[in-house]
């Protein structure tokens, strides 16, 4: 078995990016999912949305150089871009729920094998008490990628073969990219796509809590 190196945050979020096709209406999760804001790949243009208001969103600015009542829907300082428009917090969710943006970027807890989500709560006492935007994310948006640590603090393995938190959602993951691999959903399980620099397919395996089929050339 190799030594691994993987992907830090900023690795991950532009292997996101260069994922997203251009053109592409999109929305960005709160974490990881934020910092692909920075990375459009040259040649393309993302239009982002934020469930707060507005679309056409941009990166952070620099520290000290923001606007204060500029905020994404995570309450972080971000950028308007040239013809960015504002518009009421029920107009967002229209459009949200009206499947009129193209892809959305979310962090999870857990993953099933069947691409069910949970991103919100552990269930827990301490839990925080509500589930935000991300139900209707995963409801109205149509293709639904996962950015994530590929297991927790406490070496524990977000993807699973069913969650036991609260569902955000049934079935609606596509995409996962984690700092070890890219793995897609499919109808037969977990398929890792790609490997992460200096990681192999068996030291994923060891660190995922469900069965994974190995990229379909490797077959």
């Amino acid at each position: 078995m190799t030594s691994p190196i993987g992907l830090d945050r900023e690795q991950m979020a532009q292997r996101v990016a260069l994922d997203i096709p251009d053109g592409s209406y999109v929305n960005l999760g709160i974490g990881i999912p934020e910092l692909v804001a920075k990375y459009v790949p040259e040649g393309r243009e993302f239009i982002y949305h934020t469930e707060n208001g507005l679309l056409g969103m941009g990166p952070s600015p620099e520290e000290g150089q923001g606007e204060p009542e500029l905020i994404n829907a995570g309450k972080r300082q971000v950028t308007a871009l040239p013809g960015a428009a504002y518009f009421h917090h029920a107009d967002s969710f229209s459009m949200i729920r009206g499947g009129h943006l193209d892809l959305c970027v979310l962090g999870a807890l857990q993953v099933a094998k069947n691409g069910d989500l949970a991103n919100w709560s552990t269930g827990g006492p301490d839990a925080i008490p509500a589930v935000g935007g991300a139900m209707d994310l995963v409801a109205g948006v149509k293709q639904i990628f996962v950015v994530t640590q590929h297991c927790t603090k406490k070496g524990e393995p977000k993807l699973v073969d069913a969650c036991t938190f609260p569902l955000t959602g049934v079935g609606v993951v596509s995409r996962i990219y984690t700092d070890l691999a890219v793995i897609d959903v499919t109808p037969e399980g977990l398929r890792v796509v790609e490997l992460s620099p200096g990681v192999d397919f068996a030291y994923v395996q060891e660190r995922t809590g469900t069965e994974l089929l190995p990229a379909a050339t490797d077959c």
